[in-house]
Parts: structure tokens; sequence; C-alpha cells
């Protein structure tokens, strides 16, 4: 049996049953601006960053979690894990893509799975805009980007009202926080 590659590698469904083993709180936060802390200081790896982010998972509950297939360890985040730092625009009005590159060079294009959408800030500052990553995971825009997306809005009709805001891949989103919110 010497050139069976599966011995002395567990067996991958006995492994997704076994329960992953809980690390604790880790003394990792992602601050607002997007920079990851270890222990107080910042990550300046951006390739350790990028592992680190691979992993992250948050729960229903809103807990962060970097989830490795045998543990995982809760962290802090402040308020998002990434931020969009760049937008791309292909197309105009309703035709429009939407996409965004997170700080950790990610693409991800707005539409029906991933919306656009605004929240209020603590201390009575504007709402922000945010944009769904993946799983949960959500990006603020920054200023800067957020600018260049209030420069393609357009007025359309939404839940019997007209209201500003941008088109992409077939989905309309407002340009405002929801009044729900």
């Amino acid at each position: 049996m010497s050139g069976n590659s599966r011995i002395g590698r567990p067996d991958d469904a006995a492994q997704a049953e076994r329960p992953l083993l809980f690390c604790g709180d880790l003394d990792i936060r992602i601050a607002a601006d997007g920079t990851w802390y270890h222990e107080g200081v910042a990550i300046r790896r951006p390739a350790l960053v990028r592992l680190f982010a691979g992993v992250l998972r948050r729960e229903a509950t809103g807990d962060y979690w970097l989830v490795t297939p045998v543990e995982r360890a809760r962290i802090k985040v402040d308020d998002v894990p990434f931020l969009a730092v760049e937008l791309k625009a292909e197309g105009v009005d309703k035709a429009q893509r939407l996409s965004f590159r997170t700080n950790l060079d990610e693409w991800v294009t707005a539409g029906p799975a991933r919306p656009i959408t605004f929240r209020p800030q603590p201390c009575g500052r504007e709402a922000a805009p945010y944009i769904m990553v993946r799983d949960g995971l959500e990006a603020r825009l920054t200023r800067t980007v957020y600018y260049e997306l209030a420069e393609r809005a357009l007025e359309d009709r939404l839940d019997g009202r007209t209201r500003l805001g941008v088109h992409s891949d077939g989905a309309f989103f407002p340009l405002e926080a929801d009044a729900a919110s």
C-alpha cells in the first residue's frame, strides 16, 4: 500500500465531524481604519493580514472569529473588517457594474448578493456606506470612493417613491440610510 497517499492523513469526514478547538479571545483587533493590531502593535506584513483575513468569519451574533480547520479564536473588530478603497465602473446608468477593491486587494461587484447599504454612525455622524464582501463580512466605503459613487447617482423609483441612488449588476441602491435602519 505504499502508493496510498491517504495513509497518515485524517479522514476528511471524521475531521468535518470533529468540533473545532476554542482557543479563546485573541488580542487581535481590526481598527475602523482597516489596520490590524496584535497586542496593540500594528501588523505591518500585508501577507500576514491577508492570511488572517482569509480565515475570518462572522457569526450571526456579530462576533468575529479566525477559523482554521481545527481551531477558532475570537477577535475584535471596531466597525467592519475591510475598507473599499477603489471604485471601478463599467457601463452607464442602469446597465453599469460597480466593482470595489478592498484594502486587502479583493474585488467585489455590487449587486443583489453584494448590496450597498447605509447605516447610521455613532455620535450623530452621517450614515456611512458599506458593501457586502463575503459571508457577512463587509467593507466600509472610504470617503473618496463614496464621492466617486455619488457622482454616478441618478434618480429612480423604489418602494413607490423617487430616490437618488446607483445601479449595479441589475440592482438599485439608494444613497441614503433606509428609514427602518
